[in-house]
């Protein structure tokens, strides 16, 4: 315990930037701290890059990101480490990617205790933390033994009555930020996620045409196959959750101008994972994985800044932490990109960042036995590689009925085990390349390197067991209309097996399955 005191000081002083204030003749005067920084992480859930105002999306109103991208940094080429809230989330607290958090690599599923979040690590080192809305979820973390949610202490308790539409969560996200900052000591630095449960639906059906959206002049993109009236209007209500988000946000950075902490508060802006249109949220294509992200840190960040370098959300832990003065722990997978943050230059700054992964098992109880959809992705600049590990399965569940294979549209058709996208030709990745000859050479250069990075973060499903995935709890509701197995919280046995320690579980893992090999054969 002495010891790790000793470690926080030293983390404290380091973060404080303690400085000795000499004079011309050189003599000290004292001693200048220079404050550590806060963090306000903001979360919409369920928008992708293409719904937001900074990347010239005119139709949606976010005027909050507009100003902050205008105000900071905006990144033009930022992932999700997995399409899907949950998994994603985890892989945002821990730097690792889905892959590496066992359970919590899947959609929910349950924590891991042993997995450490920044947050904790922040909060040692004399960190306020907390969270107003959604953090880590949906899933479990209780189940394991944690005291609490993966994202800090809850401050939901301040409700909003009446709420103005009704596909909004009740949670006044604003107020409840307020009554974190007023609990804090003075002078205590703050790691705070908004994790707002909006633009995800359920939403309020014309509520957009109410708040004054229009579908004149909206054009539906290729990647649509309904382009209907219909569809046009549902995107209106969500344009209208998008904005939410974005309103609440303005009111919180007014809130730290207020208070005087806007010029030291790293405020980062992100969704976690794209929007649910076809070809997104789920999928690893681009409208799937691409996320929006801006930065502001008044103190130490340039304005009106472009970045095009590769990031993952698997960064955002190192990055709080080194900005902090806190020890990245080794088993951190993700790199920080503080340099990215205060770099004077515009356009590709590291060309060491070549490529981001992804990675999807399953999105909901979808198949009979709650199968899922294994899927990993390697993404640079150029290309996108996708590699589908259950080809014979349909990616939206199980298999069609007899004549109806001719009635699902693009995204809902079995796939290959290989695809290849030139994404900076086709956004929308319509066109998969992986037989086409002249792009054989980057289809084996991917192949090979997510192969190669996989096995190194120690992958089950390049390893051999990647049906320890078929196994894993699920802590929500079942489809009745679905066959197989469906015992809420429980794992599948016939997907246990014995893996070697390299792979990362947790320990409920090994309960399960001492007990399925003391039952009788």
């Amino acid at each position: 315990m002495k010891d790790r005191s000793i470690f926080l000081f030293l983390a404290t002083a380091l973060v404080a930037g303690l400085t000795s204030c000499t004079t011309e003749t050189g003599e000290t005067t004292g001693t200048v701290v220079e404050r550590r920084p806060n963090i306000l992480l903001a979360i919409s859930d369920d928008q992708g890059h293409i719904h937001a105002g900074p990347y010239g999306f005119a139709p949606v109103r976010t005027p909050t990101l507009d100003r902050l991208a205008e105000q900071g940094v905006l990144f033009n080429n930022a992932f999700v480490a997995s399409p899907m809230c949950t998994v994603a989330r985890a892989s945002m607290f821990t730097g690792r990617n889905p892959w590496e958090n066992g359970e919590a690599g899947q959609h929910g599923s349950h924590f891991p205790a042993t997995l450490v979040s920044y947050v904790d690590l922040l909060e040692e080192a004399g960190y306020a933390v907390g969270y107003t809305g959604k953090s880590w979820s949906p899933g479990n973390w209780e189940i394991t033994g944690r005291s609490r949610n993966p994202g800090g202490p809850e401050f939901n308790d301040i409700k909003l009555d009446p709420k103005p539409y009704t596909g909004l969560f009740d949670s006044d996200y604003t107020r409840n930020f307020q009554a974190f900052l007023e609990q804090k000591s003075p002078d205590q630095p703050f790691a705070f996620v908004y994790g707002a449960k909006e633009p995800h639906g359920p939403y309020e059906k014309g509520s957009g045409l109410r708040a004054g959206y229009t579908t004149d002049g909206l054009t539906l993109t290729e990647n649509f196959e309904d382009k209907s009236e219909e569809v046009k209007r549902d995107l209106l209500d969500y344009f209208l959750e998008i904005e939410w988000f974005d309103t609440h946000l303005g009111q919180m950075i007014d809130i730290l101008h207020e208070r005087g902490e806007f010029e030291n508060t790293l405020v980062l802006v992100t969704g976690d994972n794209g929007s649910p249109v076809p070809g997104g949220k789920g999928d690893l294509y681009d409208l799937g994985v691409h996320v929006p992200l801006v930065a502001t840190w008044p103190a130490k960040i340039k304005p009106d800044r472009v970045v095009d370098d590769l990031v993952s959300q698997i960064d955002f832990a190192p990055t709080f932490l080194e900005m902090a003065g806190v020890e990245v722990p080794a088993a951190v997978t993700g790199r920080s990109f503080l340099d990215l943050l205060l770099a004077d230059d515009n356009g590709r700054l590291d060309p060491s960042r070549e490529y981001v992964l992804a990675g999807q098992e399953k999105g909901g109880h979808q198949r009979n036995d709650h199968l899922g959809y294994p899927m990993r992705s390697i993404r640079t600049h150029d290309y996108l590689y996708i590699r589908n590990f259950r080809p014979e399965r349909w990616p939206r569940g199980n298999a069609p009925k007899p004549g109806q294979e001719t009635q699902l549209d693009r995204w809902r058709v079995r796939r290959p085990a290989e695809e290849l996208y030139k994404v900076s030709e086709d956004l929308f990745c319509l066109n998969n390349l992986a037989e086409d000859a002249t792009h054989a050479d980057a289809l084996a250069e991917l192949r090979d390197a997510l192969e190669q990075n996989l096995r190194a973060q120690n992958d089950p499903r390049v390893l051999g067991y990647g049906d320890i995935y078929e196994s894993f709890p699920r802590y929500m509701s079942f489809k009745p209309e679905l066959q197989g197995f469906k015992e809420r919280g429980e794992y599948n046995p016939d997907y246990l097996m014995e893996i070697p320690p390299e792979i990362f579980v947790s320990e409920l893992y090994y309960q399960a399955l001492a007990r399925k090999n003391e039952q009788p054969r």
